[in-house]
């Protein structure tokens, strides 16, 4: 046994040193295939293929807090409306990522300088531009959570990312925060003429089949100059950019602020208020994840002071609601349980919008309707009735502006500019006001 065993070491020693060269050469092989296998492509409906450029890029979208966007329909409750607007953030924001490797590529052979870290930071800050949105996107942003924009979330991740990454995103945090020497690149994240934008009109008129707002989101890429570290238009896109704003303006009316997404989206912020009343007295059934923030006020201060509350932020998605809603159409309430069974089998409320607002009298008399038709308490009215407004910019003369630039340097407003449409019309908030209320009470 003592031979057999000197005779095994003695051959060790004395082997031919390929076969480490070669041991070598398989675990490199091994690593570059690992890197090779994250060089993945989504095939996206709108663009074609989207490849995602670096293991850095790979890693985020395969975290948990990212891969929870599938789990998020871009255009909240719109689908009511329009079937096929069933789109996720996840998809939204890959396609903002691609528009934006789009325009740092355009500006790049238009001679800008944009090194490859910063194009890697600029693709990232828009690739997780909308990892903090809650349930539905925007429905639920004031309910669930108080004080805190999906913006301030979306930070608050970014920071927690970057940490486990070891700083890498520093330099995305800065262009996501408009504190990066390039502002133009911030703005191609935020402004009124940004990838965000660019995307999710041309995406959600594609899945909601409103042609009015589609948009030549290629052609406007293609005319992005940077002048005085701000973005500008060539004056040859002109045209393009008022059909942008117009678009804008018809997919606000015509999708988000629908009479009909208005009242679903009435009808489940009262639902969920319904159910944080009463979950803060008894004991009322949810997903673990939703549990906690019907039962506890959730604001800044708690983001900020409690780690554990992102993370449980990062658990709720558009599920958790709607698995719950199914469960409270059997609740006892008979409040939530109405509301639920509405939401769930699309019953509902009748809207009415109209420019100024409703008088006193008629939503009094609607709220004692309801008071006698259901037997409630004059506090528990509100949620049968609901009253409220909404107002829209087409373009915003307060915010950043989009600039014309023209062949001999000068640089004017759109609003100025525009030759075919009166932008400073467009530029004023169109507000309509609205009541929606159960159809028993007509």
């Amino acid at each position: 046994m003592y031979r057999y065993v000197d005779v095994r070491y003695f051959c060790c020693i004395t082997c031919d040193l390929s076969f480490l060269v070669q041991d070598y050469q398989i675990l490199t092989n091994m690593e570059a295939f690992r890197l090779r296998n994250k060089k993945k492509i989504f095939n996206d409906p709108v663009y074609g293929f989207i490849d995602i450029p670096d293991k850095l890029h790979f890693d985020i979208i395969e975290s948990s807090c990212f891969q929870r966007l599938r789990r998020i329909k871009q255009a909240g409750l719109s689908h009511l409306v329009y079937p096929g607007a069933l789109h996720t953030r996840f998809q939204h924001c890959l396609g903002a990522m691609y528009l934006m490797r789009h325009a740092v590529r355009i500006l790049q052979s238009k001679g800008y300088e944009i090194t490859k870290d910063e194009t890697q930071a600029a693709s990232l800050a828009i690739l997780l531009h909308d990892i903090g949105h809650g349930p539905f996107s925007h429905t639920l942003e004031k309910t669930l959570v108080h004080d805190i924009s999906h913006e301030e979330i979306s930070l608050l991740l970014m920071h927690e990312l970057n940490q486990n990454l070891d700083g890498q995103l520093e330099e995305a945090i800065a262009v996501f925060k408009g504190t990066h020497l390039k502002r133009f690149l911030s703005k191609l994240v935020s402004s009124q003429l940004d990838v965000d934008r660019l995307d999710y009109l041309k995406r959600d008129s594609f899945f909601t089949g409103v042609v009015e707002g589609s948009i030549n989101a290629e052609r406007l890429i293609s005319m992005i100059e940077v002048v005085d570290n701000e973005l500008a238009i060539e004056a040859k896109g002109i045209y393009s950019v008022e059909h942008f704003i117009v678009a804008r303006s018809l997919m606000y009316w015509q999708v988000y602020l629908h009479k009909t997404v208005l009242s679903a989206e009435s009808m489940l912020t009262k639902a969920l208020e319904r159910a944080q009343e009463i979950s803060r007295r008894r004991k009322l059934f949810a997903t673990p994840a939703l549990s906690y923030f019907l039962e506890h006020i959730i604001d800044v201060t708690a983001f900020k002071n409690d780690a554990s509350v992102l993370e449980k932020f990062c658990r709720l998605d558009d599920f958790d609601i709607f698995t719950s809603l199914k469960v409270w159409i059997n609740d006892e309430d008979p409040i939530l349980s109405y509301l639920s069974n509405s939401i769930v089998n699309r019953h509902l409320f009748r809207i009415e919008l109209q420019d100024a607002s409703f008088s006193e009298e008629k939503i009094a008399l609607l709220h004692q309707r309801a008071q006698k038709c259901w037997n409630l308490r004059t506090d528990e009215t509100n949620y049968f009735v609901v009253e409220g407004h909404t107002s829209n910019h087409a373009y915003h003369p307060k915010q950043a502006k989009i600039n014309i630039i023209y062949k001999d340097g000068s640089i004017k407003d759109i609003s100025e500019a525009s030759d075919q449409l009166n932008i400073s019309v467009l530029s004023q908030p169109v507000t309509k006001y609205f009541v929606c209320y159960p159809k028993e009470l007509m």
